[in-house]
């Protein structure tokens, strides 16, 4: 609209001085020729009153063809907002005018559909856990069951039988605790965001004292511990969040070992940084598999029957809270080993 405004008073301008050039001057007789005595003295008298008229009512023309014009475009980009939220129906050719503003629907409306179909997908994952789960809980609530009514109908078990179903209702016990405990990771992971509460953490006393409470664990897997900590290592950050990390941890190379090998655990202190990395030998990850480790959900092994089978979300929730410490955790794998990393800053944001 400014330039045609400025292009008809640039011509309304030169229309006036033109018509004191006709009334003026050498045309002055001339038009008195031509126009009788009346007209000529009203176009004299009222010269600037009619160019002013003149353009006010151009003005006002322009002005509303350019309401009806705005109006139109802003009728095209309703149109085309109401169609972003529905991904069948693609955004509308627009006018020239409105090509940027094409480009730029066209572009929210695509990354609105990657969105949502990540979010189908992350939905559709976590409600097949669930239902997994669900279904999980039964088997060893049915054979805890099954056991305590064998030892409490049948008086005459010997000790052996005795001791054998108690240590199978008991395995039970503990595998139905861990689904319980998976389901309230999730519904932790899902609801609320993690938030630290800082502090002065010696990092090898934190380690070593983990390494050594996972003994019997170990014992009872026919896996050795081998530790290398760098005693003194201290950062700031939380401790059960990262005591959390350095467990799921852990237990991750616990439940992916070959029997009677050795889990090798080492915290080295490089200056503003620490390392911590848990090294276990067993199968090698497949990279399409390291590269999803650390997704939610994402679980390593598919056997649904299998004790290491989890929620999927330990890894997960270690990468957020590495994280959140301004720190890095990373894995690889060959065929003879496979290591975790994680990497933290002494003091963290």
């Amino acid at each position: 609209m400014g330039f045609a405004l400025l292009i008809y008073t640039a011509a309304c301008v030169a229309g006036y001085y033109l018509l004191d050039v006709l009334l003026d001057g050498f045309s002055l007789e001339f038009l008195r020729d031509v126009l009788d005595f009346r007209a000529f003295a009203w176009v004299n008298t009222h010269r600037t009153t009619t160019t002013l008229f003149v353009y006010f009512t151009g003005f006002v023309l322009i002005l509303f063809v350019t309401i009806l014009r705005v109006l139109s475009h802003l009728n095209t980009v309703s149109t085309a907002l109401d169609t972003m939220l529905d991904e069948h129906i693609p955004v509308g050719i627009f006018s020239s005018d409105l090509a940027p503003v094409e480009l730029k629907l066209r572009n929210i409306k695509l990354q609105i559909a990657n969105e949502r179909h990540l979010a189908r997908e992350a939905e559709q994952r976590k409600n097949d856990l669930v239902v997994y789960l669900a279904h999980d809980l039964k088997t060893p609530l049915s054979s805890i069951i099954g056991y305590l009514s064998l030892l409490d109908e049948s008086p005459d078990l010997t000790a052996e039988q005795r001791a054998r179903f108690t240590g199978i209702a008991l395995d039970k016990a503990y595998r139905l605790e861990q689904l319980i405990n998976e389901f309230f990771d999730i519904t932790r992971f899902n609801l609320q965001s993690i938030e630290l509460e800082r502090s002065t953490i010696d990092l090898s006393v934190m380690l070593a004292q983990m390494t050594d409470e996972f003994f019997p664990i170990f014992t009872e897997n026919s896996l050795q511990v081998e530790t290398h900590i760098t005693p003194g290592v201290k950062i700031i950050g939380d401790a059960d969040k990262l005591a959390r990390v350095f467990d799921n941890l852990l237990r991750n190379a616990v439940n992916y070992s070959h029997p009677d090998t050795t889990i090798t655990v080492s915290l080295f202190d490089n200056g503003d940084t620490c390392a911590a990395t848990f090294i276990n030998h067993g199968d090698e990850i497949p990279p399409a598999k390291l590269e999803r480790i650390f997704e939610k959900f994402f679980r390593l092994d598919a056997a649904r029957g299998t004790k290491r089978g989890g929620a999927g979300l330990g890894l997960a929730i270690a990468k957020q809270i590495v994280e959140l410490h301004s720190g890095t955790i990373k894995a690889r794998s060959t065929v003879d080993f496979t290591e975790f990393r994680v990497e933290l800053p002494k003091t963290s944001a």
